[in-house]
């Protein structure tokens, strides 16, 4: 009995020092060198971060951003333009030329984000649900994310959604039920052309939508006026 009892004690130790070790944080890896984003583009064409609006002329841009039009109240974007890595733009120009078949089209708020704004937002935002931790990064940093809405294209204006782009109200959500019949009618077919092209909705953000292929692209942290 004796020598179980001692058994059971250096097991528990055991377990107990392991528990206590530290674990190896994996570090993060932000790419903030334009030369090392050029020859990743060398190496994968789809690494390219594409401007949206010269890929696709007839696009609509409300780069709330680069205006102080925003949850944060201030500029962050020096210039009012929006990227994605190449595959992302080829989706957006497949949805765009749905949509204008049936009379609308594509309004774009943001897409690549750099880092340090990812870093800002968290700091200031009163809902940490609502913009990405640092300690991750961002979709939008990988150049794998864009916000946006539709517009209908006789009039050019927005049409009814559940909530305004970057509320943080509970309507926001991609299956919040209660709102309108006509607001939930025109989120859910925004949700449903946009996966049908690997576009893949926020769970609190009805604007937001994120490429299936993101795993595959680095955080990065280049400013637009490099791009």
């Amino acid at each position: 009995m004796k020598i179980n009892l001692f058994t059971l004690f250096l097991f528990l130790s055991v377990v107990v020092c392991a528990q206590n070790k530290p674990v190896a944080v994996k570090k993060l890896v932000v790419i903030s060198s334009f030369n090392q984003y050029l020859a990743s583009v060398k190496t994968d064409p789809n690494n390219e971060l594409v401007e949206i609006k010269k890929a696709i002329p007839n696009i609509k841009l409300d780069i709330r951003y680069a205006t102080r039009n925003n949850f944060m109240q201030q500029v962050m974007y020096k210039q009012a333009r929006a990227f994605a890595r190449k595959p992302v733009v080829e989706s957006l120009k497949k949805i765009q030329k749905e949509l204008n078949k049936k009379g609308y089209g594509l309004k774009i708020f943001d897409g690549y984000r750099p880092y340090a704004v990812t870093v800002e937002f968290y700091k200031k935002a009163s809902d940490k649900n609502f913009v990405a931790n640092p300690a991750k990064g961002s979709k939008h940093n990988r150049g794998c994310a864009v916000d946006l809405t539709l517009i209908d294209l006789k009039t050019g204006k927005e049409i009814t959604m559940p909530t305004p782009y970057d509320s943080f109200l509970a309507a926001a959500a991609a299956k919040y039920e209660k709102v309108s019949p006509e607001a939930k009618k025109n989120r859910d077919f925004l949700i449903a052309i946009m996966s049908k092209y690997q576009m893949n909705v926020l769970e609190n953000e009805w604007w937001h939508y994120d490429f299936s292929g993101w795993k595959k692209y680095n955080l990065m942290d280049i400013p637009f006026e490099k791009l």
